[in-house]
Order: structure tokens, then C-alpha cells, then sequence
């Protein structure tokens, strides 16, 4: 029988195969070329033809016929979130390419060398990137729009590229978890049926202490080499930056923002370069557009992967799985123990974050399991869209294969896991979330 989009399949851990195959695959050769001394050890063995055994296993573990399979294969490519994520991969892409053909990025890196002290490099750039994250409500427009920026900040400040993309990527993340308009936020309080405000309230209580211990960790990691005021900027290039950040804190859509600092690009060259023409302009699109294949069809494929995992039982599996475990510590600890409910909820948005690769799409699969557990163990709604959101974009900023890392992965020439290793925001937000889910005294109060 065919499993249709709005049924519970069985449960079932076999489901869970290919992810595991995926990652055993990429992550072990990267593992092993670095043992060997390879040099681009992660790319020897490129991610999105490590994923294809994992396709082709996928498909062959369903008990729908194949023609079945490859329909639900496709729909979750087609998936909303998954061509949204496609089309910034382009759009941040040509943006990239044109911005650094019209010397934007040199530009807007002797800006930033102006305004912002050597000793204060890494702060400065999570603070912003955190500012405009929050305004746009999306850690991939926040990455998009400032990654080349953040490349050629750590190539004038003698700044490590690697630190530099894990404080663009914590900023990122802290803008995703508390924005207003991020789609997590969205989906987190819909699930559960409280108010943006609410969650709001009980969401910053924790990030804000994790994004001061990272600040303090960045402040005194700051590794910057004496560098030399620029002698002139050209303050026209610099415009289609700015514009971007305008747009964000304006709060326009992030496909309108990227949109715009491009057609602003093209007319900043035809302005103030001699030789950017419009068939010029055209070859760098098509550069950038190229530059993001790689994340473009691994997206695609993990898409793909998740909903046929999500048909044949992975996700029921982990659901099943985290309400035993909460029953078993219910059982131990007394029926109105609520701690356990609450790491119930963050195990389960942690797990499907970890077979989705979308932290929007993992709060959407366990929404209705989560609220749920809340309601039968007295979790108050503000309280579990709280941990919804907080641990999907935990995860999200720490998984080799998520949209986010893969982006800065592809800007920065460095491999994901690098990358995940500088996360320094999502470790404490982590720590902050899980010390706050133990404190039961704080929770009281907060009740209270």
C-alpha cells in the first residue's frame, strides 16, 4: 500500500540506513585523505557523489514499487524549503561573482578595516552578522550576503579563514534562532500554539548568555596582524553591500535582498568600470551559478533522502524512541517530572534535524509529537517552541551536511567539518539550553 504524504508509516530504524551510509562514506574518506596528507582531504571524495549509494539504497529499501519510490524520492526534492535553499544558493552565487567583479568585495573590506579595531575583528563580525541574521530571519541570506566579505577580512587581518567562517556561521545561527520572521520561529510556535512574543521571552533568556561567551571567547581569540588603513575606498562599490544590509533590516524577503544587491552590482561596474560590459555581467552569473552546483544537488538529494526516510518509518522510529525513553524516566522519577519531557522534546528535533539537514523541516516533522509531550507533561507551549527552535538550529549549525555549513564550505574552500569545529555559538547555545532544562529552580520561577 502506498504511504501518502499525510499518513504515519511504521516505524522503523532500517529507514535510517542511507543517512548512515551517507556519512560513514564522506565523513570516513575525508578521514582517511587526511591520515594519508591529502591535501582538500574532504573534497576527494566530493559530498554529493557520496550520497549517491545512499540514494540508490534509499530507493531499494522501500516496499513501495520502484516507480512509487522514485515519486516520493522526487517530492522530497521539490520539497518548499529544499528549492528555496536552491534558488539563494544561486542568487548568493552570482551575487559572489559580480560583487567581486565590480570590486565590491575589496571595497567593502577596506570599509570594514576602517571601522572596525584589529583587536575586535571576530566580535565585530558576529555582532553583525547576528544583526542582520535577526533582521532577515535567515542564517543562508546572512551567509550569502556576507561570506565574501568575511573571506577577504580574514586574508587582510592575518585572521584564520576557518575561525572566521565559524563566527560568520554562529552569527548566523543566533539570527535564525531568535528572529522574529525566521521560518523556524514560524513553524516553531504554529506547532505549538503560542505567540512569537512568548517564545521570544523564553528563547533569549538562554541565547543571550551563549552569544556572550562567545563574543568573550572571540574577543580573546582574535589573532589579527598589524594591518595598514587603506588609502582610499571606493565608497560607489560599496553600495550593493549596504544595500543589502538596508534591505535586511527593513525586512524584505531574502530572495528580493539578494536580488537587488545584484542588479545594484551590475550597475556599480557599468558605472565605474571600464571594461564590465553587460555580456561581462552575464559570464559572472554564470560563474556564480556554477560555483554553486555542488551544494545545489546535494541539497536536492538530501531533500530526497529525507522524505523517503520520513515514508518508510526513520522518523516514526525516533519519535517511538524518545517517548519510550521519557515514559522509562517518568516511570523512575514521578509523573510530574517534567525535565524528562523537555529533553524528550530536544532529542526529537535533534534527531530529525540530524536525517533532514532543515532545522525549518525538523521542527514541522516533530511540531505535533512535541506539543504532545508538552501537553501531557505540563510543558508550557512558549517553553517547548523554545527548545524546538533552540536545538534545531543547534544541530543545524553543527552537521557537516547542513545548507548553512555547506554554503560557507564552498565560499571559503574549507571542508565542513573544519568548519563545524569553529561552531564556537551552537556549542554554548548547547550548553546554555541543556543547563537551563536541568535547572529546575529557574524553570519554576520562569512558570511562576
Amino acid at each position: 500500500m502506498t504511504t501518502s504524504a499525510n499518513t504515519t508509516p511504521r516505524p522503523s530504524a532500517l529507514a535510517l540506513l542511507p543517512l548512515l551510509l551517507f556519512l560513514t562514506l564522506f565523513i570516513g574518506a575525508g578521514v582517511y585523505f587526511t591520515l594519508e596528507g591529502a591535501d582538500y582531504a574532504f573534497y576527494q571524495l566530493p559530498a554529493h557523489v557520496a550520497i549517491l549509494p545512499a540514494v540508490i539504497l534509499a530507493i531499494g529499501l522501500s516496499r513501495e514499487r520502484l516507480n512509487t519510490a522514485i515519486e516520493q524520492f522526487i517530492r522530497g526534492m521539490g520539497h518548499g524549503d529544499i528549492i528555496a535553499m536552491c534558488l539563494i544558493y544561486l542568487l548568493a552565487g552570482a551575487f559572489s561573482a559580480v560583487a567581486d567583479a565590480t570590486g565590491g568585495v575589496e571595497a567593502t573590506v577596506n570599509l570594514g578595516l576602517t571601522l572596525i579595531p584589529e583587536s575586535l575583528i571576530l566580535p565585530g563580525l558576529f555582532v553583525i552578522a547576528a544583526f542582520i541574521s535577526t533582521a532577515m530571519g535567515t542564517s543562508m541570506g546572512t551567509i550569502a550576503a556576507l561570506a565574501p566579505f568575511a573571506l577577504n577580512m580574514a586574508t587582510a587581518t592575518g585572521q584564520a579563514p576557518a575561525v572566521m567562517a565559524g563566527v560568520l556561521l554562529s552569527g548566523a545561527m543566533f539570527g535564525d534562532n531568535l528572529s522574529f520572521i525566521s521560518d523556524t520561529t514560524i513553524a516553531a510556535t504554529r506547532s505549538q500554539g503560542c505567540s512569537m512574543r512568548d517564545k521570544f521571552k523564553e528563547n533569549v533568556g538562554i541565547a543571550i548568555p551563549a552569544a556572550v561567551a562567545a563574543i568573550i571567547l572571540f574577543v580573546f581569540n582574535n589573532q589579527s596582524a598589524p594591518v595598514d588603513a587603506p588609502k582610499s575606498i571606493n565608497y560607489l562599490a560599496v553600495l550593493p553591500y549596504l544595500s543589502i544590509i538596508v534591505l535586511a533590516l527593513a525586512g524584505l524577503n531574502v530572495f528580493v535582498v539578494l536580488t537587488a544587491g545584484i542588479a545594484l552590482a551590475l550597475c556599480v561596474g557599468l558605472m565605474s568600470t571600464p571594461d564590465f560590459t553587460l555580456l561581462t555581467f552575464s559570464q559572472e552569473v554564470k560563474a556564480g551559478f556554477a560555483s554553486m552546483q555542488e551544494i545545489f544537488v546535494l541539497s536536492l538529494m538530501i531533500g530526497g533522502i529525507a522524505e523517503l526516510m520520513r515514508c518508510q518509518g526513520g522518523l516514526s522510529f525516533l519519535t517511538q524512541a524518545v517517548n519510550r525513553v521519557i515514559a522509562r524516566f517518568e516511570k523512575k522519577r514521578g509523573s510530574h517530572h517534567s525535565r524528562a519531557s523537555e529533553f524528550g522534546i530536544a532529542l526529537l528535533v535533534s534527531f530529525s534535524n540530524l536525517c533532514t539537514a532543515n532545522n525549518t523541516v525538523a521542527i514541522v516533522v516533530s511540531g505535533q509529537v512535541a506539543k504532545n509531550i508538552a501537553s501531557e507533561h505540563s510543558v508550557p507551549a512558549k517553553r517547548s517552541a523554545s527548545l524546538l527552535d533552540i536545538f534545531s538550529c543547534v544541530v543545524q549549525g553543527l552537521i557537516p551536511y547542513g545548507a548553512q555549513i555547506l554554503l560557507l564550505g564552498a565560499s571559503f574552500g574549507l571542508s565542513p567539518l573544519v568548519i563545524v569545529s569553529h561552531s564556537y555559538y551552537c556549542f554554548f547555545l548547547a550548553a546554555s539550553a541543556l543547563i537551563a532544562v536541568i535547572s529546575r529552580r529557574w524553570w519554576q520561577a520562569r512558570r511562576a
